[in-house]
């Protein structure tokens, strides 16, 4: 199971929000790249990047301080926020981004999600965020009368390399993640899942493992890194699998 460090990017710093409330965002680095950084040399594989103000605009926002991360590490990262059209995909896969994530359009342009599959085979993940199970967008600053289940099932046959499944009134609270609906979604779909939101401490961690399904396949935490809850290195240990060398 991978460790995927979340950077999430307001006007250019490093925010994590409050249940996607973009009036309660703490400050954690006004250098997105030197924290970039920080996580590659701390040995982390991954990073997930969000352009927050992007998500809400429906275009890329935070362009400079993501071409600044991009510069700064060798590690690959995936890349959500505002990203709705085949050439802001195009762009972005050509500026060095992994793997760009799709949520809003997931659900407004399905066939864009196909498409991008079908021209960027293994780069395209799909991003579902949900409150109270049904799914959120446009920054999560709308709800849909859609269940979770249902829109990843649309991508079943289209080569989605994974789901981003964020619990919303979770995220940033650190209440604990979300295991029984993360688990629910990954024995209902092939798609493999990556759980978001809540996540508080290893005990979390340890609880999705514990959980048995082997469609998850990885997670990401952001305030809990930063404010020292969750140990980077233990975090990366625990992720392991038996015999493997410890990586995120």
């Amino acid at each position: 199971m991978i460790l995927f460090p979340a950077i999430d990017l307001k006007t250019g710093q490093c925010v994590r929000l409050l249940r996607g409330d973009m009036d309660q965002a703490t400050v954690f680095n006004d250098d997105p790249a030197a924290q970039a950084v920080a996580f590659a040399r701390a040995g982390c594989a991954w990073l997930h990047v969000v352009d927050l103000d992007g998500a809400f605009a429906g275009a890329s926002v935070n362009h400079d301080a993501v071409t600044a991360i991009l510069a700064a590490i060798d590690i690959p990262l995936q890349l959500g926020g505002g990203i709705r059209d085949m050439a802001a995909i195009e762009t972005w896969l050509a500026a060095g981004v992994a793997r760009v994530i799709l949520g809003t359009a997931a659900l407004r342009d399905p066939d864009l999600v196909r498409g991008a599959c079908r021209a960027f085979p293994g780069r395209i993940v799909v991003g579902i965020d949900a409150r109270g199970g049904r799914v959120a967008v446009e920054g999560w600053a709308k709800t849909v009368d859609l269940a979770v289940v249902e829109l990843a099932r649309r991508f079943e046959d289209c080569g989605v390399t994974a789901i981003v499944f964020t619990d919303v009134d979770r995220d940033g609270a650190l209440e604990g993640v979300n295991v029984a609906a993360t688990a629910a979604l990954a024995r209902a779909i092939s798609i493999p899942v990556i759980a978001s939101g809540g996540v508080a401490g290893l005990a979390d961690l340890a609880a999705l493992k514990a959980a048995g399904e082997r469609g998850i396949a990885g997670v990401i935490s952001g305030r809990a890194l930063y404010d020292g809850r969750l140990d980077l290195a233990a975090a990366i240990a625990a992720l392991a699998a038996p015999g493997e060398a410890a990586a995120c």
